[in-house]
């Protein structure tokens, strides 16, 4: 999991880097790339929640290991192929691809790591133009910072890597840069005696300084020598996720309560979500339901453009459930006329009133449903008046959760 302060992306300004590396992750999703679950946005933090890779880096067991075995490390490189394939299919170029990017799952599998120098080429944009990357493994062209094919310099930076498997070391290593640049340049490198014809002329291949003649991915693929025990990866579609949703995350920390809104409820999660759908149908709102994440969208009420809420259902104690309300699109005003229709048709028994330093909130009748805003407060308050409220209130079985704010 990553965790990231708001005011530190703000101060550095990396709200761009880090949509980008969000966005871009959720598009790509493969059986050899790091997977993303979830992204979640407190009140100061945001939290990136990444699939959990156990084998450790490639880098590490080159390292230890030195020289693999070559069925080994044909492996790798033909899952490192399959995973950049994916990405340029997608239109996403990694740009900077090298071992310590490459994690290990517990089945010995790779992992790609680390879009955050990815780029999406601009529609009607063919070339690059930022020089991103570790040095050792920059293709020519990008060097030269004249404009690139994002595939052609994958492509080199997977002949870095599969060198290296292959060997324990780089082809072009110089501690001075301008030596290494100019090796780079001028592909000025050798291959050992023990390198079999068939991956010295692939690599050679892969190695060619001009991109325009360089081998291209199915030209790999093709290859005798990557097609040898070559099992094509099963590849499942996975859940197709709104942008928009990334995006509501990095809105200013002022907003934030503004744009999303928490309860919590002791009915089962499925009648929590059909009981939205309802009340979204009434309000004649288009509803995409998928493992309980409910996506309401429809047009403004000046018809000025479209707007979305987001609802999800999460179980943060046995028999108790957390519904995430948020915006996604749209105008605030909109966000709150939803709102406030579900709440009238559901929590119209609650009351919630916040001052500075002081809340207060009163309960009518034993309602199922109860606002969880309060919470969003508690880092705010002193903990005796925590302590106090959650015992009165009943919502120490939160507590833990409400820290991931602190």
């Amino acid at each position: 999991m990553k965790v990231l302060a708001r005011t530190t992306i703000l101060k550095h300004k990396m709200v761009d880097q880090i949509k980008r590396e969000i966005s871009i992750m959720k598009i790509v999703g493969h059986p050899y790339i790091v997977r993303l679950h979830e992204v979640l946005a407190g009140t100061t933090k945001i939290y990136i929640i990444l699939e959990f890779v156990t084998g450790g880096r490639l880098f590490d067991k080159i390292v230890h290991q030195g020289k693999l075995p070559e069925n080994e490390r044909r492996e790798y490189f033909q899952q490192l192929i399959d995973a950049v394939a994916h990405c340029h299919n997608k239109g996403v170029y990694h740009r900077d691809l090298k071992p310590e990017n490459l994690l290990l799952d517990a089945c010995g599998n790779i992992k790609v790591l680390d879009f955050g120098l990815s780029a999406l080429p601009q529609q009607g944009v063919g070339l690059l133009r930022t020089t991103c990357g570790t040095p050792n493994y920059v293709a020519p062209e990008v060097l030269r910072n004249q404009g690139y094919d994002g595939g052609a310099s994958d492509v080199w930076s997977c002949g870095v890597i599969l060198y290296v498997l292959l060997t324990g070391y780089l082809p072009f290593d110089e501690i001075n840069l301008p030596t290494l640049y100019k090796k780079i340049n001028a592909a000025e490198f050798s291959c050992p005696f023990w390198f079999c014809f068939g991956v010295k002329s692939l690599i050679h291949k892969i190695l060619d300084p001009n991109p325009k003649t360089r081998i291209q991915i199915e030209g790999i693929r093709k290859d005798p020598w990557f097609w040898k025990n070559y099992v094509p990866v099963k590849h499942r579609e996975v859940e197709e996720v709104n942008l928009d949703d990334v995006c509501a995350v990095f809105d200013d920390i002022q907003d934030y309560v503004k744009r999303q809104t928490r309860f919590v409820s002791r009915k089962p999660a499925k009648f929590i979500t059909s009981t939205i759908e309802a009340i979204a149908e009434s309000m004649s709102l288009k509803v995409h339901t998928h493992n309980f994440k409910t996506r309401l969208e429809g047009i403004s009420a000046n018809k000025a453009g479209q707007f979305a809420v987001v609802l999800e259902v999460f179980e943060v104690a046995p028999s108790l459930f957390m519904v995430d309300v948020r915006k996604a699109a749209g105008d605030t005003l909109e966000y709150h006329k939803i709102l406030a229709f579900i709440a009238s048709e559901t929590v119209s028994d609650w009351t919630l009133t916040i001052l500075p330093g002081f809340f207060s909130i009163d309960a009518t009748s034993n309602s199922d449903l109860i606002p969880l805003d309060v919470v969003l407060y508690f880092h705010y308050l002193p903990l005796v008046n925590f302590n106090i409220i959650s015992a009165r209130l009943k919502f120490l079985p939160l507590v833990y959760w409400c820290q991931l704010d602190n």
